[in-house]
């Protein structure tokens, strides 16, 4: 039986080869125009409605006592928030990556109850539980406090969920190793455990943070909504818009976008850091 033509062999080959090379770049074409579409192109007409009037609006819009108030409060409110999810939320991952006990399961799908559940149920059921009216004997209703409880719950899931694959692939033999050598518990923990956490530990924070920057639902019940007192970002911008002042409104949403993404670079920059000096 007569073999085929070198050519006609080569021919099918080399098209399948270039079907082969071109398919990264049409992944990439697509990513790239879908990421347009739902992300760049929306910022950009953002960042156009804010300068409508000019720097001197955009100055103006961003410089008004009440803006100000309501950024600087959602800045602070969301760093303690994120200080406390560190802490709170490294620990529950520790726990359920390391001990057993009864009811595990629930508790760890609990901690995704947040990003399931409409967040403003959850500010009405914090408002329903420590409000005026509420069935607890604290009332947290329209206070900075309420406003961080709201952020609590909406923004712990990040941090564990960042930490716990991490410590799930943790090589235990270092840490068995450090003890036999005499290393107490902290030791271990600060010297070894710590250092590999902590990029994950910074992409959470830095996620939730970000997500704290910009909350409504959950926010929009329990803090009363009172300017330079309770009012946070989010709510002010709403408030904004439906005074037909979307330019004021634009301009102010470019000062938390510009902070989030300084923050996501500042995250980054830590986690690149952490994972050299881990090597």
């Amino acid at each position: 039986m007569a073999s085929a033509p070198a050519s006609d062999v080569a021919l099918p080959r080399a098209r399948r080869w270039g079907l082969v090379s071109a398919r990264p770049a049409i992944a990439g074409a697509l990513a790239t125009a879908y990421l347009s579409l739902v992300v760049l192109i929306p910022i950009a007409a953002v960042l156009a409605e804010s300068m409508t009037d000019g720097w001197a609006g955009f100055w103006k819009a961003i410089s008004a006592p009440q803006a100000i108030a309501a950024v600087k409060f959602t800045v602070i409110v969301s760093a303690i928030v994120v200080a406390i999810n560190v802490v709170t939320g490294t620990l529950i991952a520790w726990v359920l990556v390391r001990d057993d006990f009864p009811g595990k399961r629930t508790v760890n799908a609990l901690i995704d109850l947040p990003f399931a559940l409409p967040t403003i149920v959850a500010g009405l059921t914090l408002l329903a539980l420590y409000g005026p009216k509420g069935p607890a004997p604290v009332d947290i209703g329209f206070t900075k406090v309420g406003v961080a409880a709201a952020l609590l719950f909406v923004t712990l899931p990040f941090v564990v969920r960042s930490v716990q694959p991490v410590l799930m692939e943790l090589d235990r033999e270092m840490e068995e190793a450090a003890q036999s050598l005499g290393a107490g518990g902290f030791r271990v923990f600060r010297s070894i455990i710590l250092p590999t956490l902590l990029p994950a530990i910074a992409s959470g924070a830095g996620l939730g943070f970000a997500r704290a920057l910009g909350e409504f639902g959950s926010v929009v019940l329990i803090s009363g909504n009172i300017p330079f007192k309770t009012e946070v970002a989010s709510v002010f911008l709403f408030g904004q818009i439906e005074s037909n002042n979307t330019r004021g409104a634009a301009a102010v949403s470019v000062v938390l976008l510009v902070l989030s993404f300084v923050l996501l670079l500042a995250v980054s920059w830590v986690g690149t850091r952490a994972e050299r000096h881990a090597r």
